[in-house]
């Protein structure tokens, strides 16, 4: 199995790459066009800024190389929200995988700090997303400051300020909001069930 990870302007490319080799997962850290039209899975990883990370990704032609992908891609935390419409994080629209909105998170009051950053749990609404239902409400480790509400391809939600989707899916693309390769023991299961799909 070929394994691909997508290389652009967006960080936490490392994380990944260590969660795969303690997997004991082959693979390559790429922007290659044709190795990632070849790949048997894709994943879409980052930590950044969306309208930086989405100009990136139109200017080397990513955009629409991601949007062709036929093999499982799965997308990870700023790679789930750029497979949005659109994100108002620099008002940016996206790459349009998903029929959803990125929205900023509002705190309800003083508590509830933005960026959400920690451990949260995940409740599962649909089976066949990324999430294997023996992790349905388990804990996941998050950082972020931008969320897709839920909607039609939410497979999982969380609750901080408000309701929203934790995971999603739609035909061969999948995402996560939080960082499967910065939660231990349950993201190593999340990552091993994506590669075997």
């Amino acid at each position: 199995m070929m394994i691909a990870v997508v290389r652009y302007n967006a960080g936490n490319v490392f994380s990944v790459e260590c969660a795969l080799r303690r997997l004991g997962a082959e693979f390559v850290v790429t922007d290659n066009e044709s190795v990632l039209a070849k790949a048997d899975r894709v994943i879409f990883p980052g930590v950044g800024e969306a309208a930086a990370a989405m100009h990136h990704l139109r200017a080397t032609g990513l955009d629409r190389v991601i949007r062709s992908l036929t093999a499982p891609v799965l997308g990870i935390c700023i790679g789930q929200q750029l497979m949005c419409r659109h994100s108002e994080e620099g008002d940016v629209d996206g790459l349009g995988i998903f029929d959803a909105n990125v929205k900023r998170l509002i705190p309800p009051s003083p508590e509830f700090k933005v960026p959400h950053t920690g451990w949260d749990t995940v409740a599962l609404t649909s089976p066949d997303g990324p999430v294997p239902t023996g992790l349905d409400g388990h804990y996941f480790y998050y950082v972020h400051s931008y969320a897709v509400p839920v909607c039609r391809h939410t497979a999982a939600v969380t609750e901080y300020c408000g309701t929203w989707s934790a995971a999603m899916r739609h035909d061969n693309f999948h995402a996560v909001q939080f960082h499967p390769e910065k939660s231990g023991a349950d993201g190593s299961t999340l990552l091993s069930h994506f590669l075997a799909l």
